[in-house]
């Protein structure tokens, strides 16, 4: 769309550059409460591996005792049917917390239990809880990093693009009108100082006699 040089369009251009400044500094504090939350979410990302591989190298102590058929059947102990979660709404996104795992029942038969067969199940559920919170922060850690993409793209746009290209239309029109009313000016002096030639022409003309009939 072409730029218009007139006055009307300089009204447009300043308040459009009024608008993108108001509405910058809600955009960059956007951007710097998503940043904080995506260190904290990262943060949160890095411990829970951390003790989901420590609560593997426990489990995979009771490998050799889950071998031995003690009693403990770890695809049913330690079966979960739903992750609870709540939802917070941050900087405009609606992100995701873990609440809690539902195991399915599970009952061994109490006779043929071992008397570390109750560590184990505890052991065994830790470890699939720890994976359903480890997934929940990698899910609010995406939706964090892909709102701040998106927010430091549009913060970008109007520091890099919309308010430079705004203010140099205005300075293009400014100077547009400012040169046309130079121009007018000077064609006005102009005309002046015309009529003014004609008119001491014409008083000349009559001091000596010599006027046209």
């Amino acid at each position: 769309m072409s730029l218009r040089l007139t006055k009307q369009e300089l009204r447009d251009q300043q308040q459009r550059l009024g608008q993108l400044q108001r509405y910058l500094p809600t955009l960059q504090l956007k951007k710097a409460l998503l940043q904080v939350e995506v260190q904290t979410a990262r943060a949160q990302v890095r411990e829970l591996e951390q003790l989901l591989g420590s609560q593997r190298q426990e489990v995979a102590g009771y490998s050799a005792l889950l071998t031995e058929r003690g009693g403990v059947d770890p695809r049913r102990c330690a079966t979960i049917v739903n992750v609870v979660q709540r939802w917070d709404n941050i900087a405009g996104v609606d992100i995701p917390y873990f609440e809690r795992v539902e195991f399915a029942p599970y009952e061994p038969p109490l006779l043929t239990l071992p008397p570390w067969g109750d560590g184990v199940v505890s052991g065994l559920r830790r470890l699939m809880e720890l994976k359903a919170q480890l997934e929940v922060a990698q899910q609010r850690l995406r939706a964090l990093q892909k709102e701040l993409r998106t927010v430091s793209l549009r913060v970008n746009l109007f520091e890099k693009v919309l308010i430079p290209r705004t203010r140099s239309n205005i300075r293009k029109i400014q100077v547009f009108l400012s040169d046309q009313q130079l121009s007018s000016v000077a064609q006005a002096k102009a005309a002046k100082a015309k009529i003014l030639r004609h008119r001491a022409q014409l008083a000349g003309d009559l001091q000596t006699g010599d006027v046209p009939t």
